[in-house]
């Protein structure tokens, strides 16, 4: 028996794609997932592959959250019969759902953080299902040391955080047995996902780097599939990026998720510039969204810091009080000036950094001698990160340093609390503290500073005076290449690695007036208050609805083997162009207009050599000797490149620059668009041109004689497309008062006269024909690019528009699979030629050989 994705790809190959339906009858599309061959890091049982086919179990949206580790606490019971399980209070996915809609069932996929024996894992998997609505996934013990201890540790985190391997023993070289692992258990998760998803109901919202490759898992086997991704740490520069071996890897996974969250627009924008770069793919801004166009398929990109969860932050600071702690800790440090460092272990904390500047303070303050606390409370880290032994040595180093040169009987400058501090401690620490000090070098989000805000506001309806009341003030010194300072504007940023200024911010912020310091707490409580994580994870699902709103109204299948696959989604119109049809459709019908561009759709755009070959001139006179024919060459070269390449071809019409200069078939003459034009406007446009080729190395100025070019192909991209927008701005200034058009295309600016479009030469072709008594009753129109997109619309809406009989057989053809007005595609310039010939062999003419054998290849 021939499997469904068998017969999926025979139809595939035939052009014969599944009807589309509506939004509201989803249920009952086919799904088109699998792709022909596979590799072994994405060997994922195809033969098993779901499709949207299968029923429902769960009726109505639900949202699986995926993350490394599920929002759970794990105890092995004091019998050693069994787990204890609680929900980790502390997790933000767990406070994910708040901004979710209350009837939307949220489930966890994850791994847990200790090791459950085999024989355990299927009763633990089915109680967890049951209880918390969480899927574990168990990761095989040789896996998970290469996949979290060393490529997401020791590969990605590094690099992530600017931190490059030099050598071996610095950073780690790339391997690729851990790499291997990593895609083995974004695999296993994938498996996990499928085991509980509804791809028809369900959204996925992929959380951080472990999971980067997840989402190619998931669209090979659901092209529809509604799946957001949001990366918690900084995504690098692309000067760094670029350095990892499976750069193009991650970047066409992440590009299967349809909604791509950052922090902050820094994190977005290195990531659209590694697009740029690697994939040659622009961002477009559209009333105030940023998309990607990725083989038909928008890719959202999100750009929203998290926030935190203020009632857990208050009933926190409840139970703190109950403990006292808070009462400890002001009795400890009574008439003490109190900053606060909260940070995990780790390179990138930049917790050395903090030290040397309290040590700087202390010398070029005196007075804060015997004043002034720094408390840096270190968690242990979480995993075998770099250089935890020699961090650790250091800070404790200068710890002693600082301690003994500064310290007294009954005071020390430096309270280093290295040990796991609860949250509700942590809360008491925050109370007393009258700054807190964050110097990380590098960090993705950082919620330090939040909770403390927060909590130096206080339990709402606390007795004025109570632990819980709130000062109601707080200072922050914050690092500028932490995720959450662009949020905060009222706190003193500074580079941490200049430790002399972090000294005097310090001084600033503890000896700022009262006022100011309430103020500026207010001014971040404010905006706390309103972006929490509730509205945070709500903004996401909202966008990530928006994004998937033309799912189904789509054409969508799956292409391309390994990390290479991706979604070609297309308008349900938009179809192959069948030979067996255009070829009977031209047979049936007695006048033609064969329209037709250069380079690009006959002649492939990497072509070193643009003449044309022997058998392009040879298919282009067999259509031009069948007298019911009227065929033209529309393109952008200028009319001396035409004129010398297409001389065999006496019965072939040309339209050069666009349409600017137009000859008829078996004329010498050319004609010029409307009554001519003065180029004066070239004196004007030229010096511009200049300035900017001169300021971006790869760019150069074609000058045909109706336009002007700027090429910037060879050029940087993110600088070129910035030098596009900024040329494109200074040409319209210049040339308001000019009868000339100036617009963008593929790595191009082009200023032309007005009117010039092969939208006009389309509709004068008709025209002519008609007057002729020849109206066209066939139509065949074949483009790659922008320009040919005009002549795609005209014949779109000519018969429409009485410039074409109703009867007329229609087909605008695109080279390419990709968005156009054009309704049908060709894959290559090489398949265009093959059509047309079979479309040459069909004429009743006998072949013309208008000296096909004179062209010189």
């Amino acid at each position: 028996m021939m499997s469904r994705s068998y017969t999926n790809l025979l139809d595939l190959a035939s052009g014969n794609f599944p009807v589309m339906g509506k939004e509201k009858e989803r249920k009952r599309f086919p799904r088109v997932m699998t792709v022909p061959g596979s590799i072994a890091e994405l060997d994922d049982d195809q033969t098993n592959s779901v499709t949207s086919e299968n029923p429902s179990s769960v009726a109505g949206e639900r949202m699986i959250i995926v993350a490394n580790l599920l929002p759970l606490k794990a105890k092995r019971r004091p019998d050693n019969k069994g787990w204890n399980f609680s929900w980790n209070e502390d997790s933000l996915l767990l406070r994910v759902k708040d901004g979710l809609p209350e009837d939307m069932e949220v489930l966890y996929v994850g791994s847990l953080s200790v090791d459950v024996d085999p024989i355990e894992q299927d009763d633990v998997a089915n109680y967890l299902l049951e209880k918390f609505k969480c899927v574990p996934a168990f990761l095989p013990p040789h896996l998970l040391g290469k996949y979290y201890d060393g490529f997401c540790k020791k590969q990605l985190w590094p690099l992530f955080h600017y931190m490059l391997p030099f050598s071996a023993d610095h950073g780690g070289r790339f391997d690729r047995s851990m790499w291997e692992a990593y895609v083995s258990v974004n695999r296993l998760f994938s498996q996990k996902v499928v085991e509980v998803l509804n791809p028809e109901d369900d959204f996925v919202w992929i959380h951080d780097y472990h999971l980067m490759v997840l989402p190619t898992f998931l669209r090979r086997r659901f092209v529809r599939l509604r799946m957001g991704f949001f990366l918690h740490s900084p995504f690098p520069s692309s000067e760094i990026y670029r350095t990892l071996p499976v750069r193009e890897e991650i970047l066409k996974a992440l590009l299967n998720s349809d909604l791509i969250g950052f922090h902050t627009f820094d994190y977005a924008r290195h990531f659209l510039s590694c697009c740029s770069w690697m994939l040659g793919l622009e961002y477009q801004s559209k009333r105030g969204y940023i998309g990607l166009e990725y083989y038909g398929r928008t890719v959202g990109i999100k750009i929203m810091p998290v926030g935190i969860h203020m009632g857990h932050i208050e009933s926190t600071m409840k139970l703190a009080d109950k403990e006292k702690k808070f009462e400890e800790l002001k009795h400890q440090f009574e008439g003490k000036t109190v900053l606060l460092g909260v940070d995990d272990m780790d390179i990138f904390k930049g917790i050395n950094l903090k030290l040397l500047a309290m040590e700087q303070l202390l010398k070029q303050h005196p007075k804060w001698q015997g004043r002034i606390v720094l408390v840096q409370i270190c968690n242990p880290a979480r995993g075998k990160g770099i250089d935890l032994v020699e961090i650790k040595a250091e800070i404790e180093e200068s710890c002693h340093r600082i301690n003994k040169e500064f310290g007294k009987p009954g005071y020390e400058p430096i309270v280093f609390i290295h040990r796991p501090v609860s949250i509700s401690e942590r809360m008491s620490y925050y109370s007393i503290a009258e700054c807190v000090v964050v110097t990380a070098v590098r960090d993705g989000m950082n919620l330090t500073p939040y909770e403390y805000t927060v909590c130096r506001q206080g339990v709402s309806g606390a007795e004025t005076g109570s632990n819980l009341s709130g000062p109601k003030k707080s200072m922050l010194v914050i690092s500028e290449f932490i995720g959450c300072s662009p949020s905060l504007s009222g706190a003193i940023r500074v580079n941490p690695w200049n430790f002399e200024s972090t000294a005097e911010a310090m001084n600033e912020a503890i000896s700022m007036a009262e006022s100011e310091k309430e103020l500026r707490h207010e001014k971040h409580y404010r905006y706390l208050r309103t972006h929490d994580v509730a509205f945070w994870s709500r903004s996401f699902l909202q966008d990530m609805e928006r994004t998937c709103a033309d799912h189904f109204s789509k054409r969508c299948w799956g292409i391309g083997l390994g990390f290479g696959f991706r979604v070609v989604a297309l308008d349900p119109n938009f179809r192959k162009l069948s030979v067996d049809d255009i070829v009977a459709a031209y047979c049936r019908s007695k006048s033609r207009a064969i329209l037709l561009d250069y380079d690009g759709t006959l002649m492939p755009p990497t072509s070193i050599i643009k003449t044309p070959s022997s058998q392009i001139i040879s298919v282009l006179n067999r259509l031009c000797g069948d007298p019911n024919n009227t065929v033209f060459m529309v393109s952008g070269r200028g009319r001396e490149s035409l004129s010398s390449w297409f001389s065999p071809c006496k019965k072939l019409g040309l339209a050069a620059e666009h349409g600017y200069f137009f000859r008829w078939p078996q004329h010498e003459d050319w004609e010029t668009y409307g009554q001519g034009s003065e180029f004066g406007w070239m004196q004007l446009a030229e010096p511009v041109m200049k300035s900017y080729t001169e300021a971006t190395d790869g760019s150069e100025i074609e000058q045909k004689e109706s336009s002007l070019v700027w090429h910037y192909q060879d050029a940087d991209p993110g600088f070129g497309f910035a030098q596009a927008k900024e040329i494109l701005d200074h040409l319209e200034s210049v040339l308001a008062n000019e009868p000339v058009a100036v617009k963008s295309g593929q790595f191009i600016v082009e200023v032309k006269p007005q009117g010039v479009s092969k939208g006009i030469v389309a509709e004068k072709i008709f025209t002519s024909m008609a007057e002729k008594g020849k109206q066209a009753d066939f139509v065949l129109c074949i483009g790659d690019d922008r320009s040919d997109e005009d002549m795609f619309e005209i014949i779109g809406s000519a018969v429409s528009r009485r410039i074409l009989p109703y009867n007329t057989e229609v087909f605008g053809c695109t080279v390419g699979q990709k968005p156009s007005k054009a309704k049908y595609y060709l894959d290559d310039t090489s398949e265009v030629v093959t059509m047309l010939g079979s479309v040459a062999e069909a004429s009743d003419s006998p072949v013309s050989s208008d000296n096909e054998s004179d062209i010189s290849v």
